[in-house]
């Protein structure tokens, strides 16, 4: 284990944004941090890059021993701010001297880092000229100079176009195999294709801390969709693994089955059974996206 949060609150005059939370981050582990705007993402994760100080509750690196943790840690906040004068070289060259890496060092760093993110050939650009894609790839690159323990990102592709976006999650794909990372994100699509773990947030409070596989597995609906050229109403009783039926009219229905147990020969042969001529037969599953919703508004 890396990273223990235990009921972590944080209240703003008379609004509390993080309700007593709780979870744990896993060394070498991706995790994603889902809900919809106002659920505290960026409250949680600022507390968490020490940004901000907790109303109540402990943050701990298991390997600390209560030390400050922050040099640990490199952070994207959702809006990064740039000095548009300077150039990417520049400012990489002050982030550095900012995570007290040495002189040494500093130069190779940044030569590596603007080539990890694909900024090498723009590093004597001035940034005010560029591209947002490229604002954000400079600002992952500030915050892995000195290569942290824990990556934390705030929206990394929320203000992107499609290419930039689709650029920012590669980059995450090959940084798995080196950090920790835990990023925010309110679309479960750009979770799914990197992390491992997602812990749902909703009104400051998690509604879910799992894996995707378990989130499937736990919170999918699986079904059978069957259409008969005769009445159909009736005909389907008695098949194993059938959790419920659902008939839209006499000739059609949607069958809930246990995925675990079921199988298509026991329905394809009660059809034959009965004589029915089938017409249609087609397996429906609900979405990753259809798991959450299920979640969030349980």
């Amino acid at each position: 284990m890396l990273l223990e949060i235990n009921n972590l609150t944080k209240t703003f005059k008379q609004h509390q944004a993080v309700k007593g939370i709780s979870f744990h981050i896993e060394k070498g582990s991706c995790v994603a941090l889902l809900g919809p705007n106002g659920a505290g993402k960026t409250t949680t994760l600022q507390m968490l890059a020490g940004l901000l100080t907790p109303t109540s509750g402990s943050i701990r690196f298991t390997q600390n021993n209560g030390k400050d943790y922050r040099y640990q840690i490199g952070f994207l906040p959702q809006h990064p701010s740039f000095f548009s004068w300077m150039t990417p070289k520049e400012y990489l060259q002050f982030a550095g001297n900012l995570s007290h890496i040495t002189k040494a060092q500093l130069k190779s760093k940044i030569d590596e880092t603007l080539e990890f993110v694909s900024l090498a050939d723009v590093k004597n650009k001035r940034i005010g000229g560029f591209s947002g894609g490229m604002k954000q790839r400079l600002g992952l690159a500030q915050a892995l100079m000195h290569d942290p323990e824990l990556l934390i990102l705030d929206e990394p592709v929320s203000a992107l176009d499609p290419d930039g976006r689709r650029d920012v999650l590669k980059i995450l794909t090959e940084l798995k195999n080196r950090m920790t990372i835990l990023f925010s994100t309110h679309v479960l699509h750009d979770a799914e294709q990197v992390c491992d773990t997602v812990i749902m947030l909703k009104e400051g409070q998690i509604k879910w801390d799992g894996s995707l596989a378990t989130l499937r597995s736990e919170h999918t609906t699986s079904a059978v969709k069957i259409k008969t050229e005769e009445p159909l109403t009736g005909q389907l009783d008695g098949i194993p693994s059938i959790e419920s039926i659902d008939y839209t009219d006499t000739h059609t229905a949607t069958i809930y089955v246990n995925e675990m147990t079921f199988r298509s020969k026991n329905i394809l042969s009660k059809i034959l059974d009965n004589q029915l001529t089938l017409s249609h037969y087609e397996k429906v599953q609900d979405s990753l996206e259809d798991a959450y919703m299920k979640v969030m508004n349980r």
